[in-house]
């Protein structure tokens, strides 16, 4: 399979402006998810896609591949969509910008999903990881998605799912990772649909698959690090750093 790793980068973030171009360690945010991407060599390409000139210069001044958005888009699939449309690829994988502790092993278990004889039947897959503490559960910033007995999703909210109605039942809680793979048409399909009514209202772009009728494999991985979407989780990378 032809596969690429494609970065939607975003200046102006809602929640956190700028927060790829902040300084973590030695480097910018966006440029240890590049790098990061970069080092674990399962990707005949790996690009920034982004709508901005600074980020476009921070990778591409310090050797890496970038490419500028011609349109304005609502989310990082629809972004990496215009830049996927011509290119000749199979799986294409959405590594978020935010993301500076991408490791190799949780992208092969994604790329793995597509590789045996079920994989051809699944479209869209993306990753999660257990969530035990309590505040993360209830913090909105955090996306939980709840799976069926096949590891499909069922749903992501930014609220508490499943609610623990029962108090002598304690359920797993899953939190989505923003790394997903794409068959290049499930993407493409994607960017063509509008945005859908849960979509909308949760600020949670892969639910559009799902009001569509399109199911997402999830894969469990372990601990990812900090995705970097407020200054607090900054200062927790630092450290973690």
């Amino acid at each position: 399979m032809k596969t690429i790793a494609m970065i939607p980068a975003r200046y102006a973030a809602t929640r956190f402006p700028a927060k790829l171009m902040q300084i973590l360690g030695d480097k910018t945010v966006i440029r240890h998810t590049y790098d990061n991407t970069m080092a674990t060599g399962l990707f005949g390409d790996v690009v920034v896609v982004t709508d901005s000139d600074i980020i476009y210069n921070e990778i591409v001044s310090n050797g890496g591949k970038a490419i500028k958005s011609i349109k304005e888009h609502e989310s990082g699939s629809d972004r990496i969509a215009e830049a996927v449309i011509g290119l000749d690829v199979d799986i294409v994988v959405n590594i978020q910008g935010d993301e500076p502790f991408v490791q190799k092993e949780p992208l092969q278990k994604l790329l793995d999903v597509f590789a045996d004889e079920a994989g051809k039947y699944i479209e869209v897959a993306s990753l999660m990881q257990i969530l035990k503490n309590p505040q993360f559960v209830k913090d909105p910033n955090y996306v939980k998605v709840a799976v069926d007995k096949n590891m499909n999703a069922l749903m992501f909210s930014r609220s508490v799912i499943p609610y623990q109605r029962d108090l002598t039942i304690s359920p797993v809680y899953y939190e989505h990772i923003g790394v997903y793979g794409f068959r290049k048409q499930a993407l493409l399909n994607f960017t063509n649909w509008e945005m859908t009514p849960l979509e909308a209202a949760e600020k949670i772009e892969c639910l559009r698959y799902l009001e569509n009728g399109v199911s997402l494999k999830m894969v469990v991985t372990e601990y990812m690090g900090i995705e970097i979407d407020t200054p607090e989780d900054l200062v927790r990378a630092a450290a973690l750093l």
